[in-house]
């Protein structure tokens, strides 16, 4: 088996809203996928419905080659929803004792590790646990029994930076042992530590695949040339690959999609003193991508 999840035409709408519509996705075993959208773009109507807690309109979701509802999948399966829901006068301690027997009690050394790592304090009702402790518990529940498939949403929704670096270490060796994992999240960093493609979702739509290597292309196209006195912008917008000029006072920033020979030698002839190249966040390129598309 070679996809891990597979989707043709998933499709999930209650009365004129359209959660997700017409989702093809194959995410292959020992990747991470990264599947990002703004708030409500359908992210966490996808995820329930590959575990088969909700059902499709239309359309199919598979998962580890099988149906999310079966037992066996599930067993195999570690998930962290978005909002987690337990019963408030249960403890951490509670919960992990009951998920582990559904799973067979096959990894409390891990449970107990798991626990220690993210400072949890099993004892303390759900009641009176934070965001982010109700966050440690999830995590605990999703990882403690080393699954194959790892489907988490927002995973380090309401952690401190230490924790999230943590959590970034934890899913790199999960990763590294061939765990798969289809994740979302806001947090860039996160993103670009572990993922090795990104799905970016609009409306419910799937409106791009890419890898992280192009992803990191686009964040690093961007060149600062310096020159002895004021060049006007139009002297480096018309040459081949520049996609945007800006700037002001003897310094202009180019932004370029492709090659840079020709770039490169043009401002050499207007007698550029320095060149620089301006690594972009992610963050802004993400924002780029998500931009209202221009009416037709």
């Amino acid at each position: 088996m070679t996809d891990v999840i597979e989707t043709e035409g998933l499709t999930k709408t209650w009365g004129s809203l359209t959660a997700v519509s017409g989702l093809t996705l194959r995410v292959r075993a020992g990747e991470c996928y990264a599947f990002l959208g703004r708030n409500g773009a359908g992210k966490s109507t996808t995820a329930r419905l590959l575990l088969d807690f909700i059902r499709p309109t239309r359309g199919t979701a598979r998962i580890l080659g099988g149906s999310g509802s079966d037992p066996s999948i599930r067993n195999r399966t570690g998930y962290l929803p978005g909002d987690l829901n337990l019963p408030r006068a249960m403890t951490g301690a509670d919960a992990i004792a009951y998920f582990g027997a559904l799973q067979g009690n096959r990894r409390q050394k891990d449970a107990a590790v798991l626990t220690e790592r993210f400072g949890l304090d099993p004892k303390r009702p759900v009641r009176e646990l934070s965001t982010g402790n109700r966050r440690k518990v999830g995590l605990v529940l999703a990882f403690m029994s080393r699954p194959e498939l790892l489907i988490l949403d927002e995973p380090t929704s309401g952690l401190d930076p230490v924790l999230q670096e943590e959590f970034r270490e934890l899913l790199a060796e999960r990763k590294s042992e061939g765990a798969s994992i289809w994740l979302t999240s806001h947090v860039m960093a996160e993103v670009e530590r572990v993922a090795d493609r990104v799905g970016l979702v609009r409306d419910g739509v799937l409106s791009r695949e890419l890898s992280m290597e192009e992803l990191r292309r686009q964040a690093a196209d961007r060149i600062r040339f310096r020159f002895p006195r004021n060049v006007r912008p139009q002297a480096l917008a018309t040459v081949a690959n520049v996609t945007d000029v800006a700037g002001e006072a003897g310094s202009l920033v180019v932004t370029v999609d492709g090659p840079v020979t020709d770039l490169l030698r043009r401002a050499a002839q207007l007698g550029a003193t320095t060149v620089e190249t301006e690594r972009r966040d992610l963050d802004e390129v993400f924002l780029e991508m998500f931009e209202p598309e221009a009416p037709a």
